[in-house]
């Protein structure tokens, strides 16, 4: 497939936008509904099986409200793909999930690609963060390789700060807006998952340009203690909450699967789409869902916050 142009002709500029709808989670979605069960590569092993599945997510996506499609590029990792013997692949599935993605977007007609850069050493695991100096090569390397596909970077699911500094500073390499989402501890979100406070992610916004800072991968009640901390920065800001119960212990352990994990029962698109009117009339101007969040959910959005 030949290298497409960006889409900023063709869409509104990210600045000039009052509301930008994200999309909802990936990994998740592509899981139920490939009816398989979860493996170490997750989102990855679905891109693998069956990329048309990638594609009809993105598409359904779009067509609920998104203007924004995340590219299943979270779990694609040198590290990861190692333990499954296919590091051969890392190039290739960038690339692929990026060209899932912008298919998707051209299908549609507008909208804009962001590129997913997800936690290195696994997600909610701020025990295993390395120098943020040596994962910034290997973001690096990530953000050349989506850069001719995508918009902007998406450095997603981030527990500490030093773990964000890495992903951000790795992403300074291509001129691209980048986004830093951080994700809170699930009993308080005025705190990262590694104990830090939250406030403390704001001195990396001036010091590698950021354009946006988000709340992701957290339960929407933390959310709410989150966002009162992010009013007024020079960056926009913004969420999307997870639909787990919480991440249990089972699952803060080597090798384990979503598998672990309990999806909520009590948070279906008016419950969630009450709490992200909430967050934007704190200020949010990005606003969209994560794992267990679904494109039934994102149409409510649409239908309460766009039209």
């Amino acid at each position: 497939m030949a290298v497409p142009k960006s889409s900023a002709e063709k869409s509104a500029k990210i600045d000039n936008m009052t509301l930008t709808l994200l999309d909802g989670g990936m990994g998740q979605e592509l899981l139920l509904r490939s009816q398989h069960a979860p493996t170490g590569l997750w989102s990855a092993q679905v891109m693998i099986d069956n990329p048309a599945l990638v594609h009809a997510v993105h598409r359904d996506y779009f067509r609920a409200g998104a203007d924004v499609a995340t590219t299943n590029s979270y779990a694609v990792h040198r590290t990861r793909l190692q333990r499954f013997g296919i590091e051969d692949r890392f190039d290739e599935m960038h690339r692929q999930a990026c060209q899932l993605a912008v298919a998707a977007r051209d299908e549609h007609g507008r909208g804009l690609v962001a590129g997913s850069l997800g936690p290195v050493e696994g997600s909610y695991r701020p025990d295993l963060v390395k120098p943020a100096e040596e994962t910034a090569e290997l973001y690096a390397e990530i953000a050349r390789l989506q850069a001719p596909y995508v918009d902007l970077l998406l450095c997603e699911t981030m527990s500490s700060v030093e773990q964000a500094r890495g992903a951000v500073m790795g992403a300074q390499v291509v001129n691209k807006p980048v986004w830093l989402a951080v994700t809170v501890d699930d009993s308080d979100g005025r705190r990262l998952r590694s104990g830090e406070p939250l406030t403390d992610v704001l001195p990396l916004l001036d010091a590698f340009n950021c354009a946006a800072l988000l709340v992701n991968c957290s339960p929407p009640e933390a959310v709410d203690q989150a966002m009162p901390l992010l009013t007024n920065q020079v960056c926009q800001v913004g969420a999307y909450a997870n639909g787990f119960v919480t991440i249990n212990d089972d699952f803060l352990v080597d090798g384990a699967t979503v598998e672990v994990l309990e999806k909520r029962t009590n948070l279906g698109p008016d419950v969630y789409a009450d709490f992200a009117e909430g967050w934007v009339r704190q200020g949010a101007a990005i606003v969209g869902g994560c794992c267990e969040v679904g494109p039934a959910h994102i149409r409510e959005l649409a239908r309460r916050l766009k039209e």
